[in-house]
């Protein structure tokens, strides 16, 4: 029998892969979850009652040495918990699957949507052992475009597609009650490798930002990183569970985290991203060119920002603009948690790994 292991390495992906996994746990189809530590991960993980191994939970230095570390580390226990499980397919994105897939003769399939430039070392390091790599078919993938299983859609409408989500006014409501209107500021961690050298909002365009915003309704703060003493007061402190549901009600959007401006968007709530990675990403540059759900400014240019943020907030009519310009993206895109249903059971049908090793891992 086909026994599927997911790699997540982000909570992001937690989100990506929940509906297969419920799907898969309801079809008998046994799974195996390893993680490691990133962020609310874990206790997201644990919301869904979910067994799971954890290959990196002591984290990784924000180095070079550190990155090399703790990539060995996480192929190393990676190996093991294949020896242990013998799982039949290896899916998330991640390199270590890709290297113990190889290794190992077990198919790995490579999940990602951010171009082969924006992620060079990823590349590099996952993609020539990758079986597949399943991308939007607007990323880049380079010379291992033979590989790309191509889709039209985002990681982010797995989970937030309508016949997915519906937002829910009663979470949104036991966190703020009966505040109609307000906005959300976000500042991601941007410690990832291939965030070096990246910026994003700092603490003094944030307090402008707070200036602009808050004659128009309330301004909550949502940060991977610590807040200095006087943004504190407007930090929103949330189960990472329930975020989606305030996003979904809020009036605008403000961050420097790429997946939650992606998330933003393809709820129709207009979304501003201010970090280096503008104009570099496609899927991201797909939302805000060709369907105009938000816009992508690059620092230093905390002006134009400022200037956005004040025209967005007082147009009476932005929310029914982006709602529609929402409706015309979802009519031309899919429903990702099924396609990669579709995938896996696909494999689970048609792959000739059992054969061709007796159902074990030589």
């Amino acid at each position: 029998m086909s026994k599927i292991l997911f790699h997540l390495g982000h909570p992001a992906h937690f989100h990506l892969f929940k509906f297969v996994i419920r799907q898969l746990e309801l079809d008998g189809v046994p799974f195996v979850i390893v993680i490691k530590k990133k962020d609310v991960l874990e206790a997201l993980v644990q919301s869904e009652g979910w067994d799971y191994y954890n290959v990196l939970p002591e984290g990784r230095a924000n180095s070079i040495l550190g990155l090399i570390k703790g990539q060995l580390l996480q192929n190393y226990r990676l190996y093991k918990i294949c020896r242990k499980e013998k799982p039949t397919l290896l899916i998330g994105t991640s390199v270590a699957i890709s290297h113990i897939g190889k290794l190992l003769q077990i198919p790995s399939y490579n999940v990602n949507e951010d171009d082969i430039e924006v992620v060079p070392l990823y590349g590099k390091l996952a993609y020539p052992w990758a079986t597949r790599i399943i991308a939007p078919s607007c990323c880049r993938v380079g010379k291992y475009q033979y590989k790309k299983i191509s889709y039209n859609g985002y990681h982010e409408l797995a989970y937030l597609h309508p016949d997915r989500y519906h937002p829910n006014i009663n979470i949104k409501e036991k966190y703020l009650g009966g505040i109609d209107r307000y906005f959300l500021i976000r500042f991601s961690s941007l410690n990832a490798h291939h965030d070096s050298g990246v910026s994003g909002i700092d603490n003094a365009t944030a307090q402008q930002l707070i200036s602009v915003l808050e004659p128009y309704g309330h301004v909550f703060i949502t940060s991977e990183r610590p807040l200095s003493p006087d943004l504190e007061p407007f930090r929103l402190a949330i189960h990472p569970i329930d975020m989606h549901d305030v996003l979904a009600f809020s009036g605008l959007f403000i961050g420097d985290s790429q997946t939650m401006c992606a998330e933003a968007g393809v709820l129709g709530i207009p979304f501003i991203r201010y970090n280096d990675f503008v104009g570099k990403i496609s899927y991201l540059e797909e939302l805000e060119v060709e369907y105009d759900l938000g816009k992508g400014i690059l620092p230093p240019n905390n002006r134009e920002l400022l200037d956005l943020a004040a025209n967005w907030v007082q147009d009476e009519n932005l929310l029914i603009k982006k709602r529609h310009n929402r409706d015309k993206m979802l009519k031309s895109k899919i429903d990702t948690s099924s396609f990669l249903y579709e995938i896996i059971n696909d494999f689970i049908a048609n792959s000739n790994f059992d054969k061709a090793f007796g159902g074990r891992i030589p």
